[in-house]
């Protein structure tokens, strides 16, 4: 064997070596973190609670705007418009109308309301009877399409475009339409999606501030085994370790924590939500979090306690050399 050759696997020798090194460290330093988590029950349950009541604080107003936004897709499915037609057109323009309408995609459903039906349907409402045969052939009323939206691709915009579209046509008196309620409703609805996502960022931050300060104490309570380390010739990467661990742990528990306190309002609130809906002829069900909004939410506290306690960390270190060179 060369002594290139002898180089090179000696090399690779050594990258497995360290990168197995690399992984022994993390894993211990995980686990010893969650181990002194354990024996300190108190105080990681308490910091645990306040860090998950401030991601469901969030995380609750996000599932609310969600099961909003599903209730609302409900009521935009019942959005129509009503096309009245012109009298004296030939019926081939209308068949070509209803015919275009069946076709679009916006449309779920049509219906035609004959000047006879409406008639007969003024006359059940005002209780005026005969109305037909007093006016025989000249029923003023016009023809009526009521076009019912698809609720999957109702959107402002392209309805409003079909609006124009069919008041264009020559064959169309007139049309309406309830965009009104439907640009209203958008609009609260955006509102609460920024608002929810300022409360978020708010809370992000809490969240950041109250694993840094937790890692804060902890430093300072082992501030000579610290300073010992470094003399004997540990690195800051080895004496960070563990405290980026502990605040990952503190995050995961109070996403936990956070993820159970919003599946318990979802459960309490389920009855009377369903109660309420039946009573609107409504088959609406609360919905808690799915799989991957419970994954985001560990992600996020997770994240959240790595980067308090890198900050603080960081903070407390350039703190300590400081002081040991001066």
């Amino acid at each position: 064997m060369t002594d290139k050759t002898r180089g090179s696997v000696v090399l690779r020798a050594r990258g497995r070596v360290s990168v197995r090194s690399w992984f022994s460290h993390h894993i211990q330093a995980l686990i010893t973190t969650l181990g002194q988590s354990a024996r300190n029950p108190g105080h990681s349950v308490l910091t645990a609670a306040v860090i998950g009541i401030a991601l469901a604080l969030p995380a609750g107003l996000y599932m609310g705007l969600q099961n909003v936004t599903s209730l609302t897709e409900r009521w935009q499915g019942g959005a129509q418009i009503s096309v009245y037609l012109r009298p004296g057109f030939a019926n081939e323009a209308r068949q070509r109308l209803i015919k275009d309408l069946e076709l679009h995609v916006l449309v779920r459903e049509l219906a035609i309301i004959t000047p006879e039906q409406a008639l007969l349907e003024y006359e059940l409402i005002t209780g005026f009877d005969d109305l037909e045969d007093a006016f025989g052939e000249d029923n003023p009323l016009p023809h009526v399409l009521v076009v019912y939206m698809n609720s999957q691709r109702t959107e402002l915009g392209p309805v409003q475009a079909l609006v124009d579209e069919l008041s264009k046509r020559p064959e169309v008196e007139m049309v309406q339409s309830d965009l009104g309620w439907l640009k209203r409703l958008q609009s609260i609805i955006e509102l609460v999606q920024r608002s929810v996502w300022v409360v978020a960022v708010l809370f992000a931050a809490g969240v950041i501030l109250i694993v840094g300060n937790t890692i804060r104490t902890s430093i300072q309570s082992r501030h000579e085994e610290i300073e010992v380390t470094k003399l004997v010739g540990g690195t800051d990467a080895f004496i960070r370790r563990p405290f980026l661990y502990s605040g990952l742990w503190f995050g995961l528990l109070g996403a936990v924590l956070a993820w159970t306190l919003v599946a318990i309002a979802v459960e309490l609130l389920s009855a009377p939500v369903l109660e309420l809906a039946q009573l609107y002829h409504s088959d609406f069900r609360l919905r808690g979090p799915n799989v991957r909004e419970v994954a985001l939410l560990l992600g996020a506290g997770g994240l959240l306690g790595l980067v308090g306690s890198w900050f603080e960390v960081g903070r407390q270190m350039r703190r300590i050399d400081h002081k040991r060179h001066t």
